[in-house]
């Protein structure tokens, strides 16, 4: 008899997950609370997948034997509290693909960053010639390339909620880039939750995988002493921007050291398209990882000077009438909120707001007293934001993008800055931080 998987959720990362298993052998059934895209429909039913939309039969899912759920289902949703109940396995799209590849696998997470650093490893990896694809939180989904294509390398974005589903296999090389709170909503408002899901990327730790990060980081760093009799001889490549002690990649006097045991280098920062200190930590990331990938300084350097950055994360968009405009939708955390400030120079007119996550403010408050003029609060409910920066800022409240971006409009003196950093997630508003973003812009274009 098959063995029966139940996939929650039939996105990218659901439908892919469902190919993948049907092509392996198994008796496969998809369920989404919500309608299903006619994109999802056509690819299950191609594969002859039985899938159903709008509700979860309990009947139906509660008989696997195993269950692949999509990281955007919260696991107090009720029908994940029946598969519980019944202890049936969970598990991501993640796990469950790893199981069925041999290629080597980067896998790249933190509060913050992690869009950038994947695909500018990806960019570094493609430049050089190699068969590699591109998933996770990111691309296509990672399942669905494990089925369809034979690639020899994966760089893979991986979410907190992606590493929850992953309790036995995690990436050749790891990237832990920072921990600040975040998503602290999905784990019971509770910052050691968050910290233990990030530390799942190194879930199973053996010598012949790596874990690069950020040893600026405190928490970071207090973690990793205190797992480190955990570890199994996993290897440690730390970088840092601070000189920090042991760092294998630091950064001084605009240049990047590579400390590379059989060929050190350095890389000439200011002839990057990124710039701001987020982006030298991205960089010193991707750039230890593609060495371990045994990619040549020369593919390196040349990978650094071509790679634009991300849409929607500290994104130029226009300047009009000496205003610069900039797109950072993508900043739905506080953490991101303060990269985004710390780059950008005083005078300016911020617009945030949107779905609260467990905030906490007091991480800016310097920053925002220092730099910013004008806070107008985008959202239905702004009431944390503005009981936060009541007096400190010139307060604005807008119901709709067209009105945040007049406000901004009007506001902003020459040499300033309209900085959409919204340090909340979109759903009040928008589908998304992307769609979000594309609003920005459409507005600031018809200026």
């Amino acid at each position: 008899m098959e063995k029966r998987i139940v996939i929650l959720g039939a996105g990218e990362s659901g439908t892919g997950s469902a190919v993948l298993a049907k092509l392996k052998g198994f008796d496969v059934f998809v369920s989404d609370k919500a309608a299903i895209a006619t994109q999802y429909k056509q690819l299950l039913d191609e594969y002859k997948i039985a899938w159903e939309e709008e509700t979860h039969t309990s009947e139906l899912i509660l008989n696997a034997a195993e269950v692949i759920k999509s990281p955007g289902i919260p696991d107090k949703a009720p029908i994940v509290l029946q598969i519980k109940e019944k202890h049936i396995p969970i598990i991501s799209e993640i796990e469950f693909a790893m199981r069925y590849t041999t290629a080597k696998t980067v896998g790249i997470t933190g509060s913050n960053g992690k869009t950038t650093t994947t695909l500018l490893t990806y960019h570094i990896f493609k430049n050089a010639g190699y068969n590699v694809g591109l998933g996770g939180n990111i691309g296509k989904s990672f399942a669905l390339q494990v089925a369809l294509e034979n690639f020899d390398w994966y760089i893979l974005e991986l979410s907190s909620f992606q590493l929850d589903g992953m309790p036995e296999h995690s990436p050749d090389i790891s990237i832990l880039l920072n921990i600040t709170p975040d998503h602290l909503d999905r784990y019971d408002y509770k910052f050691e939750n968050y910290v233990d899901s990030k530390f799942g990327i190194v879930r199973n730790p053996s010598a012949d995988k790596y874990l690069i990060y950020c040893a600026d980081d405190p928490i970071l760093v207090a973690e990793v002493i205190k797992r480190m009799s955990n570890f199994n001889g996993l290897q440690l490549l730390p970088f840092s921007v601070k000189n920090a002690e042991n760092a294998v990649a630091n950064f001084h006097d605009q240049t990047i050291e590579i400390a590379d045991k059989q060929e050190p280098f350095s890389i000439d920062y200011t002839t990057m398209l990124l710039t701001g200190t987020h982006n030298v930590y991205n960089t010193m990331a991707a750039t230890l990882a593609a060495r371990l990938g045994q990619i040549r300084k020369d593919i390196i350097r040349e990978s650094l000077t071509n790679f634009k950055s991300v849409e929607h994360r500290l994104e130029p968009v226009l300047q009009i009438k000496n205003v610069q405009y900039i797109n950072d939708s993508k900043a739905t955390n506080v953490n991101s909120v303060w990269y985004a400030l710390e780059s950008t120079k005083p005078g300016i007119v911020w617009i945030a707001g949107g779905v609260d996550k467990g905030n906490d403010y007091s991480e800016i408050m310097d920053l925002v007293k220092a730099k910013v003029r004008v806070l107008i609060c985008l959202g239905v409910d702004n009431s944390k934001l503005k009981a936060s920066f009541e007096g400190k800022v010139q307060l604005f409240e807008a119901g709709s993008m067209k009105e945040a971006v007049k406000i901004a409009y009007a506001e902003a003196k020459k040499e300033e800055t309209v900085l959409l950093s919204p340090a909340c997630a979109s759903f009040d508003l928008f589908k998304n931080y992307e769609d979000r973003g594309r609003q920005f812009k459409e507005e600031v274009r018809k200026l």
